[in-house]
């Protein structure tokens, strides 16, 4: 928590609240469901709230702005994102329902109001959205067959709409067969922790 407090200057009181019942919260129900890696509970606001985080280093989403979390797992990124932009709407995806009722329940808890799940795969959502995020679900050439199509082409952010996959280690050569422009922000350019040494946030766009 003094992590994210330390990156994060300008949160609400209510966004730290929300944000210390996390841990709990995911504690008691990965106790039941096993949504995160045992070996990462130790870590788990580094490997996975700030690491969901990092897209925000990159991307300030305006009020209203339609993300989607595809293959979400536990809520990430989609869950510490939706606190960290109340006026935004996040759809969180993911084709197995007890990882859903998870996040159902996460959701819940937290009183976030705009978040949404949805039990399907990706490739069968109905819809729009301004930004896709992700993290390493699939090769980035089969991710992109999967969401192409959901891409909204009215732009009211920044940065022009598309995909926000947060990835590690050498995907050059994904990047190579897909017929798209694309950026690589470092995340350790504003994480200074060995995790994020080799993390990544690419925006993917046409």
């Amino acid at each position: 928590m003094e992590l994210i407090k330390k990156y994060f200057t300008q949160l609400k009181p209510q966004q730290i609240e929300k944000f210390h019942q996390l841990k709990p919260l995911y504690d008691e129900w990965n106790s039941k469901i096993n949504v995160i890696s045992r070996r990462d509970v130790p870590n788990f606001y580094i490997r996975h709230v700030l690491h969901s985080m990092a897209v925000a280093k990159f991307i300030s989403f305006t009020p209203e702005t339609q993300i989607m979390d595809v293959g979400t797992g536990g809520g990430f990124p989609g869950i510490p994102l939706a606190i960290l932009f109340p006026q935004c709407h996040f759809t969180l995806v993911d084709s197995i329902g007890k990882k859903i009722k998870v996040v159902d329940e996460i959701a819940r808890e937290l009183e976030l109001q705009n978040v949404k799940t949805i039990q399907e795969r990706a490739e069968k959502i109905n819809g729009k959205f301004d930004f896709i995020v992700s993290r390493a679900v699939s090769a980035l050439p089969l991710f992109m067959e999967w969401v192409e199509t959901k891409i909204s082409k009215h732009n009211k952010n920044k940065l022009k709409n598309g995909v926000l996959y947060l990835k590690g280690g050498d995907f050059e050569k994904e990047l190579t067969k897909i017929s798209f422009n694309y950026k690589i922000f470092e995340i350790s350019d504003f994480f200074a922790e060995d995790y994020f040494k080799t993390k990544k946030v690419v925006h993917i766009y046409r």
